[in-house]
């Protein structure tokens, strides 16, 4: 095995899936592969003193050996993960690891020790007021009443354990509650009751209920004398794949049926089955290890007695000093107040004080820090504005050397000699190239992203698409240039400038009711 050469890899999260994967192969009672998982998870644990890890793979280990009916080998888990659970996990872990300990017992019947260990385990839930845990071992001590014959006993714990109790568990206590009713000698009303249950329980034959439902009916038909009814429940039963430990209880309720129906041949036969099936269960079982266990976890809990007991003797004594050395110090107190009244109270008129001018000074303090910033606040928005204002001037600057050109040409263009005065063509064409030059704007638009830092980078983030001369006229829009400014400085038509404007939002999918202007201000 390699695996505490591994262990120093491996996370909490590994081996919590490692548990998860065991406990999935348990429920499909591939017992060989959840052994291996869990006892790598265990080793993983171990390597790493995962307390919770530990006690969640040891006790499903447990769970394994409970089903295979190594009884043995599940005590000795439980006891392991029980004392994981007093030593260093929550009181709802060592409940967990007492109530199957209890089970244990209900299986060997020895109901006396399984009484005592469900009943501690009620004990602890209910002291640490854990709801969720007290309701199976309300049902377990209800369900060793009935098979002690002490239905009336039972009853009040199995009513009392529905409220606690949800889903299987909830279903488990109904037949308990079933079975009560028939030994109160209710037969006609338990078996109503457990066809009742049958048909309102969904996936019944999955869930195996019948297995229990039919065995109380064939009792009542017994306790009524209808060994026929009686046998047909029983060899319902027969039909169906059962666990040893089934099986012998079935065989040995149609045995009684064959014994009072004085079928004794059949009875004897019936017999030789029993007698077979105890041999298989006897060779799965590991009865030394079982008792040598349970000795253990006795020894073990005498220990924990013994440690709880010794814990309260030194509490006691640690509270005893304790409140001797208080009514100690309480008179030196009572002897010492009236002499340093005086003192204690200058002292905290002189704290008071030193506390009030620390206040004061801290008060100064934050404010001026909170005046330089405010000023600084207002510098740097002056400057933006002012910059900003230097920038719509240039603009508009711009925008009238533009226009005023514009008319310049216009009006050189309507002389009679401009169509044959190569001179006065030449001046024309200049201007017109002025108009078309792009330094003064790109000069612009780096003095803009200055200004108002920032501002570009995220519109280009948020549309790509945009092409130069599209930010540059969103530049002017963002300095709420009108659209005569504008169509000025491009040298466009107003109209032009206006549906330039509108192709421009649909590229930015703005919606038509959010005005270009308003979108950006935001950005």
């Amino acid at each position: 095995m390699l695996w505490g050469a591994v262990t120093h890899s491996q996370t909490k999260e590994q081996c919590d899936s490692l548990i998860k994967k065991g406990v999935s192969e348990l429920f499909r009672k591939d017992h060989i592969k959840s052994l291996e998982t869990l006892t790598q998870a265990r080793a993983i644990a171990e390597g790493k003193h995962w307390d919770r890890q530990l006690y969640n793979a040891v006790f499903n280990i447990g769970n394994n050996y409970y089903a295979m009916l190594d009884f043995g080998e599940a005590l000795n888990c439980y006891l392991e993960s029980y004392t994981i659970a007093v030593k260093n996990l929550e009181a709802k872990d060592e409940i967990a690891a007492l109530n199957n300990i209890a089970n244990l017992y209900t299986k060997e019947k020895i109901y006396d020790k399984a009484m005592e260990y469900y009943s501690k385990a009620y004990a602890t839930a209910n002291e640490k007021n854990i709801d969720s845990r007290k309701g199976l071992p309300l049902m377990n001590i209800g369900y060793i009443y009935n098979q002690l014959n002490q239905p009336e006993n039972g009853r009040p714990y199995l009513l009392k354990c529905m409220q606690y109790l949800e889903n299987e568990h909830l279903l488990g206590a109904k037949i308990a509650l079933i079975e009560n009713d028939m030994l109160l000698g209710n037969v006609k009303k338990s078996r109503a009751d457990a066809l009742s249950l049958y048909k309102s329980t969904p996936r019944a034959e999955e869930k195996n209920i019948d297995l229990y439902l039919w065995q109380i009916i064939a009792k009542g038909y017994i306790t009524e004398g209808n060994y026929a009814m009686a046998e047909k429940y029983v060899r319902q039963l027969l039909e169906k794949t059962l666990s040893p430990d089934i099986k012998r209880d079935v065989f040995e309720l149609l045995e009684d049926i064959y014994s009072n129906s004085k079928k004794y041949e059949k009875a004897l036969v019936i017999k030789d089955s029993i007698i077979a099936v105890n041999e298989q269960i006897d060779e799965l079982k590991n009865g030394r290890v079982f008792e040598n266990n349970r000795v253990r976890f006795e020894i073990q809990n005498y220990r924990n007695d013994i440690q709880d007991k010794e814990d309260k003797i030194r509490t006691e004594r640690i509270v005893f000093m304790s409140s001797l050395g208080i009514l100690l110090a309480f008179i030196t107190i009572v002897l010492l107040v009236f002499r340093q009244k005086n003192i204690i109270a200058e002292r905290n008129r002189n704290a008071a004080a030193l506390n009030l001018e620390k206040e004061k000074n801290h008060s100064l303090i934050l404010e001026k820090q909170i005046t330089d910033a405010l000023l600084e606040q207002e510098r740097l928005k002056n400057e933006i504005e002012n910059r900003n204002r230097k920038l719509s001037a240039k603009a508009l600057y711009l925008s009238d050397r533009n226009e005023m050109i514009e008319e310049i040409v216009t009006y050189l263009s309507k002389k009679p000699k401009y169509s044959t005065d190569k001179t006065l063509s030449e001046y024309v064409r200049s201007l017109k190239n002025n108009l078309r030059t792009d330094n003064e704007w790109n000069n612009f638009i780096t003095h803009f992203e200055e200004v108002n830092h920032g501002f570009l980078m995220r519109l280009k983030e948020l549309h790509p698409t945009l092409t130069a001369n599209d930010i540059r006229f969103i530049a002017y829009i963002y300095m709420n240039l009108t659209i005569k400014e504008m169509a000025s400085i491009l040298n466009i038509t107003i109209v032009a400038c206006k549906k330039r404007k509108e192709r421009l939002a649909a590229k930015m999918d703005i919606p038509k009711d959010l005005d270009l202007f308003d979108y950006i201000s935001t950005l």
